[in-house]
This record gives structure tokens, C-alpha cells and sequence, in this order.
């Protein structure tokens, strides 16, 4: 039931407070005065309000001891300190006790009507206002589907939507969720259309315009943090796609500055290619004519994804001119992040590369087909986004993040990159892989590769 728009004013002066009412009830609110806290307490008793305006300083008891009572009675209610007394320990008092917003005397009646109408009207305008800039960007976006893109415009176009599709589904806009699904989903095939297309040409010709790929991740990315600073936290959270950083971006930047750059995934964009091929920095044929012994028979991915770390350490000699010291650790449960939390101040310590990977969002992702209870869970994107938002607020990756910051170690994580500088505020920087379309186009592309360059960043 929707409550009314009524305001219930708590102030021992409340006949000075005339002019200020007549103004809230000539913009449609209905106002209720109070001169004492008692009265006010039986009035919340009597019917629901939508706003309390709480004077701080009454006579007998303050409005943050009558805060916990109005509480008791209406935990829904929005309520507004107002208080002459710009003291920082009353305002930390305010805080601490959860007051919706706070403030100071004297009070201009459009103050009050700004404030009040944020409470009361902040999510419905933001949600018009959303779906009036969605809107118009959409015909736009329509505009440009089918047309020639660069893999710069690619990017940016998927990281639009990505960002829309959040948005929109947080706002609970089913319908236009609906036409945002049917602008992705042909998106996905011109884009898998786009690289089946380039991806040839950028394998032949790695020295020409071509974005970064899973394979350059170590020399554009690792190698220049790692000179630079001497310590990097390499983090993988395998199968995490742009749409769940996306969901996970306001944990990240209350606390940081965020960056982000981009690259595509080689193909195929399974675990065993892609993975393998940013520790290594090579394509899976390079890695199976080099090692043939470590990289096994197709169809056994454990196997595939067993050396991680020495592909990473040969990796990193080749690009630096030097050995690296390496420490890589493979999380498959809370019970590996409790030990490994507990080694990871030593490893941090050290100078080289700690490389850890996470397979929870994996396991989730895939376990969806497998298993009914998580298939309830996390049925269609919107769900799944909001499990890996849950997990990552509890989990051993935003720990780890956090003991990284503390001592002043670069982090580097794709498809999340981020970076810790000491001494400042933090800065984060994402790098996300396009779509998941990539993955429709042929595997078999990725075999007639040949060598790169050599990279720029070695010595």
C-alpha cells in the first residue's frame, strides 16, 4: 500500500514554522505538527506518515533519543534531523543513527521540499528520468546496429549495453529490458560475424591496427606494472563476464579511482584456450608445440589449465629478460580462501608476481545446467548478477584486494583490473573481453596464427 504524502513536523517552535507548512501543502503535502516528543510518538502510533521532520534540541527529550523509538513504531519511515547546531559530533551522532538526511537552521521551505521530495520521489524520477535517456540513446544504438564498426566502436558499443542492461534491470523496466535484449541479441550475431571476418587478418598481420588479445595481456598490461613497480597481485576470476563487473563496479569505487581498458579473448573462449593463453602469452597451437607433454589431449581441460604457473614464469623471463619470481595459487572453495588469505600477507611481501585464480563464477555459471537449486537462484542474467554481487561482497577476492591496497601492491585482474597505489586515493582499472558472442564464431581460426612480434616491453 502506497503512503500517503504527509509529513509529520517534531519541533518545540512549531507555530514559527506556519509559512513553511502552507508552502509544503501548496505542493500537494499534507502537514501534521508536533511540539513535544511524546506527541509525536503517539501521533506515529495513531497513522503512518512519509517524512519526520525531527528537531534535535527540544526541551525534555532530543530528537536522537526519540529516533530508536520512531523506529520501533515505523521502521520504514523517512526521518530528517533538523537541528540549529552545526557541531561535527552531532552530525556524526545523526549519522551513526541512520537519520535519511539532515538539516541545519534556519531552514528555507524549498530546502525542505528538496529534501522531501528526494525520499519520497527520488526512485520514480530517477526511473523516468532513465527511461527517457534510454529511450532516445536507443534509437541512436538502432541507428548504428548493422554499420561498419572499427574494434575500438565494438568495445564501446558493448560496454554501452552492458551497462544499460544493469541499469535498466535494477530499475525494473521489463520493457525496456525487453527491447535492450533484442538490440544484444542481434548484436551478438553481426559481432560474431565481425571477428569471424577480422580474426584471421589479425592473427596474420599482429604488428597492424588490431585490439589487444588474451595473448598480449602479459606484455601491454603485467610486464609495465611489474617494472614499474616491482610487486603485482595477479587475480583471474574465471568465466566473469562485463555484465557482472558491471553489478560489482559500486563495491569497487567507493573506495577507488576506476580505469578501464579493454581486449578481445582468443578463440575458442573456453577456460583451457583462453586462460592458458594469457599466462602463457601464446595461442594454444605455440603452447602445444613447445610443451607438448604439458598440454594433453583436448577433451581433458583439468589437464589443460595444470600449468598455469610455469607458463607464467616463462612468460614473464621472456618479456622481462630476467626470472620472475612467481606464486600462483587456484581457489575452488571458501576453504581454500581462508588459507590462502592466511599466506598472502608473506607472498605480498616479496617481490614478482602472486597469480591467483577463483573458479567460484565458473562453477556457478556452469553448475546453473547441472543442478536445480542454483538453477532457482540464478535462472536468467539478472539473478546471476546479483548471486556473483553477493558472493563478492563476502568473498576471498574483495579480500584479497583490500590486503593489497593496505600494502601498497598493483593488482592487475582481467576481466577486472585493478590497480593500488599507495599513499593516495586508490585506483582500480577493469579490462573486460567483448561480448559473449566471440564464442560462436569458429575455433578453428585460432590455429592459423603466426608468430607476433616481439614485445615491446622487453629488455
Amino acid at each position: 500500500m502506497a503512503r500517503p504524502k504527509s509529513i509529520l513536523w517534531v519541533d518545540d517552535e512549531v507555530e514559527g514554522l506556519a509559512p513553511h507548512r502552507r508552502f509544503l501543502e501548496e505542493q500537494g503535502f499534507t502537514v501534521a505538527a508536533a511540539a513535544h516528543g511524546d506527541d509525536a510518538l503517539a501521533m506515529l502510533r495513531r497513522q503512518p506518515y512519509s517524512v519526520v521532520l525531527l528537531d534535535e534540541q527540544m526541551p525534555g527529550r532530543r530528537g536522537l533519543e526519540l529516533l530508536p523509538e520512531i523506529r520501533s513504531i515505523d521502521a520504514s519511515v523517512a526521518v530528517v534531523m533538523v537541528t540549529q547546531s552545526e557541531d561535527e559530533g552531532t552530525l556524526r551522532d545523526a549519522i551513526g543513527v541512520a537519520v535519511d538526511d539532515y538539516l541545519v537552521k534556519p531552514v528555507h521551505p524549498r530546502q525542505v521540499l528538496s529534501v522531501v521530495t528526494r525520499l519520497l520521489d527520488g526512485e520514480r524520477i530517477r526511473q523516468q528520468r532513465l527511461a527517457r535517456d534510454f529511450v532516445a540513446r536507443f534509437r541512436e544504438l538502432e541507428g548504428r546496429r548493422g554499420s561498419a564498426l572499427a574494434w575500438r566502436e565494438c568495445i564501446e558499443f558493448v560496454v554501452e549495453l552492458s551497462r544499460w542492461e544493469v541499469r535498466l534491470a535494477a530499475s525494473n523496466e521489463p520493457g525496456l529490458s525487453e527491447a535492450l535484449h533484442s538490440l544484444q541479441t542481434s548484436l551478438r550475431k553481426d559481432f560474431a560475424g565481425y571477428v569471424a571476418r577480422q580474426y584471421p587478418r589479425w592473427l596474420a598481420h599482429p604488428e597492424g591496427d588490431r585490439p589487444p588479445l588474451s595473448v598480449d595481456v602479459g606484455a601491454e598490461f603485467l610486464v609495465p606494472i611489474l617494472k614499474a613497480q616491482g610487486r603485482v597481485l595477479f587475480i583471474v576470476i574465471d568465466c566473469l563476464r562485463l555484465d557482472q563487473w558491471e553489478a560489482l563496479r559500486d563495491l569497487v569505487t567507493p573506495l577507488f579511482d576506476v580505469e578501464e581498458s579493454h581486449y578481445y579473448s582468443i578463440l575458442p573462449t573456453a577456460t583451457p584456450f583462453a586462460r592458458n593463453a594469457i599466462f602463457s602469452g601464446m595461442f594454444p597451437m605455440e603452447i602445444a608445440a613447445r610443451h607438448p607433454d604439458w598440454w594433453g589431449q583436448a577433451s581433458d581441460e583439468e589437464s589443460l589449465n595444470a600449468h598455469e604457473a610455469e607458463l607464467l614464469t616463462e612468460q614473464l623471463r621472456e618479456l622481462v629478460g630476467a626470472p620472475v619470481p612467481v606464486r600462483y595459487e587456484k581457489l575452488f572453495s571458501s576453504v581454500d580462501g581462508g588459507e590462502l588469505l592466511r599466506r598472502l600477507p608473506a607472498h605480498l611481501s616479496q617481490d614478482g608476481v602472486t597469480a591467483l585464480v577463483f573458479n567460484f563464477i565458473d562453477q556457478l555459471t556452469h553448475g546453473r545446467s547441472e543442478s536445480a537449486i542454483l538453477y532457482e537462484v540464478a535462472r536468467d542474467e539478472a539473478a546471476l548478477r546479483s548471486l556473483t554481487r553477493t558472493w563478492f561482497e563476502r568473498s576471498p577476492v574483495r579480500a584479497a584486494l583490500l590486503e593489497a591496497e593496505r600494502r601498497g601492491v598493483t593488482v592487475l585482474s582481467p576481466p577486472i583490473m585493478a590497480r593500488f597505489t599507495a599513499g593516495r586515493r586508490r585506483r582500480c582499472t577493469p579490462s573486460a573481453t567483448p561480448p559473449r558472442t566471440c564464442a560462436t564464431s569458429s575455433a578453428r581460426i585460432c590455429a592459423a596464427r603466426t608468430r607476433r612480434p616481439p614485445s615491446p616491453w622487453k629488455t
